[in-house]
């Protein structure tokens, strides 16, 4: 499809570029895990040519709004998308598309269509796997620095209250993550 391979290493290298260090969990690491999960749904579900265009797409640009600052990123996020989409001569529908599946990641999660659902999961993927620890500390690391919170009690709640309050939507996470997530959830009200 036109333009993905131009538009992946524009944001990737102004990703790789231009977020602060201070981001340990919105890096570019999250983009690539973001991408990642997002190719094997495409191959679980053999998704159609243009659903697999804007999937890649999304998941390339979902976090480019943190470029700007944190707040309202996926709104900010979905502009900057939108111009360089633009830049890059693809339709306005795709920009569309494209925007809603940024739009979609905002928390809480509001997917409207089949790859608004995949890419919510792939989003928040690592809530139902073996590496979530490791992740979740990236999280805290920066929420921390940034002020929103200060003690592990803190993170502790906000962990759990997140858990309880988040839903997978596609069938695989819900049969694939949803019971390590659940397991999480449980290690954290007995910890």
């Amino acid at each position: 499809m036109k333009g993905y391979l131009k538009l992946r290493k524009i944001v990737l290298s102004k990703l790789d570029a231009g977020l602060p260090s201070y981001l340990s969990y919105h890096g570019l690491d999250h983009t690539m895990d973001v991408i990642n999960v997002c190719e094997q749904y495409i191959k679980r579900l053999d998704l159609p040519e243009e659903q697999r265009y804007l999937l890649r797409t999304g998941a390339i640009v979902h976090d480019m709004g943190f470029l700007k600052g944190p707040a309202n990123h996926e709104e900010v996020g979905s502009g900057m998308a939108a111009e360089i989409m633009r830049d890059l001569g693809m339709s306005e529908y795709q920009i569309q598309e494209v925007k809603g599946l940024v739009m979609a990641t905002k928390i809480p999660q509001t997917p409207l269509n089949e790859i608004q659902k995949i890419i919510c999961d792939a989003d928040l993927d690592y809530l139902g796997r073996s590496d979530y620890p490791e992740i979740s500390n990236l999280l805290f690391k920066e929420l921390k620095y940034m002020k929103v919170l200060e003690t592990e009690e803190q993170w502790k709640n906000l962990q759990i209250n997140f858990l309880k309050a988040h839903h997978f939507h596609t069938p695989f996470a819900i049969k694939n993550r949803e019971p390590k997530k659940q397991f999480w959830l449980n290690q954290l009200l007995n910890s």
